[in-house]
């Protein structure tokens, strides 16, 4: 069986499935992003994978609305353009399993027809609900609802072409239609719960010279990029009285200075950093505040084996893989009250919740949580990664047989 993997990030959500599969008698796996994507990447895989180059995108007299969807048919030209070099080569795929949001799988069906279709469904935007109208910090006018029926376009089209389709979440697969909803699997990605465990005698040296260990009081905050949807500016304006309340405690933020979702850079400042700095920053001690940047992710998870307590924020968006990754590593998680965080923590039980806006909350639960004995919340939380997360366990039987039924075949045991 052949199996094409296309993520414009690959390889994406697609980080354990691709490198099993690819190691599996009489499975030939491939993968396929985008050439500048994939250049930033020091990643080597046991299979190949390909690039495709996205042509700039010329300047056009279209309506605002359409502006992503027409990036996303290009998109999906050039994924054409390198479906078609690979077909030439003799690889011509049985099962492809993508990303349709960015416009990757719009003509996959029509490079190889006979292909079978798995497409990763991993949030449908709606005007009210979910991301949306959360924040009133930043609201929604009827203009930015209306433009979100365009940008569901990707998806849909995936939907009417698809033979199955996968979401991370349950909360997640609810944002879609639901007259779709049974056709869309809840199969997490997974952990790699032999690497993402708890680790007693870990310690990490900052870029800063800082040396971490179990023995310091280390509080966490992780984001891809330290913005909004990730409540960043919620956090930054409760820093200095968490600081104040927590004097021994030292505050570890790992993310770069972009944005990755709706809300653009705050002009005329560079970054929500600078922005926050400029508004709290005189109220900070900057010694006991350390801004990594991005970290590499072995880095990253002895930070988490560190770490005394998490602080996961999420609008009502898709779930982000570092609060699972906390949980695994024996860090108690204080997250926000919103969904999907709703569907994983369960208060008291195997982490902890607060109003994603209220700052004095936050504050007083973080207090609370470093002032208790949390080895049952810990414990708790490992067991329920080892239970519902586990690549091995969970997501890779779930995706055997997914993979069997839409084959129609007894591909995988």
């Amino acid at each position: 069986m052949r199996i094409l993997f296309i993520h414009q990030n690959f390889p994406g959500q697609f980080k354990l499935l691709p490198a099993y599969l690819a190691q599996q008698k009489g499975v030939e796996v491939m993968g396929l992003g985008d050439t500048a994507n994939l250049s930033a990447h020091t990643r080597t895989y046991s299979f190949p994978v390909l690039g495709y180059p996205v042509r700039p995108r010329k300047k056009s007299e279209i309506h605002h609305y359409l502006a992503s969807f027409e990036t996303a048919i290009r998109r999906g030209q050039d994924v054409v353009r390198a479906c078609q070099q690979i077909r030439a080569k003799g690889f011509v795929p049985d099962l492809i399993i993508g990303h349709p949001a960015w416009g990757e799988l719009l003509y996959v069906k029509d490079v190889f027809p006979t292909a079978r279709v798995i497409a990763y469904f991993e949030f449908f935007y709606r005007a009210v609900g979910a991301d949306v109208g959360f924040d009133p910090e930043f609201p929604s006018s009827p203009d930015d609802r209306y433009k979100l029926r365009i940008r569901n376009s990707t998806q849909l089209h995936a939907l009417a072409d698809c033979d199955a389709g996968v979401s991370p979440t349950r909360w997640q697969r609810a944002s879609y239609p639901a007259r779709e909803q049974a056709r869309i699997r809840v199969i997490h990605e997974g952990i790699d719960l032999e690497l993402v465990r708890p680790d007693p005698g870990a310690a990490l040296r900052l870029a800063d010279g800082t040396a971490l260990s179990r023995s310091d009081k280390v509080v966490t905050y992780v984001s891809r990029q330290l913005e909004p949807y990730r409540g960043f500016h919620v956090f930054m304006r409760a820093l200095p009285e968490l600081q104040r309340a927590i004097p021994d405690a030292r505050f570890v933020i790992v993310g770069a200075d972009g944005v990755s979702y709706g809300i653009p850079q705050p002009a005329p400042h560079a970054s929500y950093r600078d922005m926050l700095m400029a508004e709290v920053g005189s109220q900070l001690d900057t010694a006991r505040i350390h801004f990594t940047g991005r970290l590499a992710y072995a880095d990253y998870l002895r930070l988490m084996q560190i770490s005394r307590l998490h602080l996961y924020f999420s609008y009502p968006f898709v779930l982000s893989w570092s609060m699972l990754e906390a949980m695994a590593c024996g860090v108690p998680v204080l997250g926000s009250a919103t969904p999907p965080v709703q569907e994983i923590i369960r208060e008291g039980e195997n982490g902890f919740l607060f109003d994603f806006f209220d700052r004095g909350q936050l504050v007083a639960r973080a207090v609370e949580i470093l002032g208790r004995d949390n080895a049952g919340v810990i414990a708790a939380a490992r067991r329920d990664m080892e239970a519902d997360f586990s690549f091995q366990r969970n997501s890779l039987p779930a995706y055997k047989a997914l993979i069997n039924e839409v084959a129609q075949a007894s591909v995988f045991s």
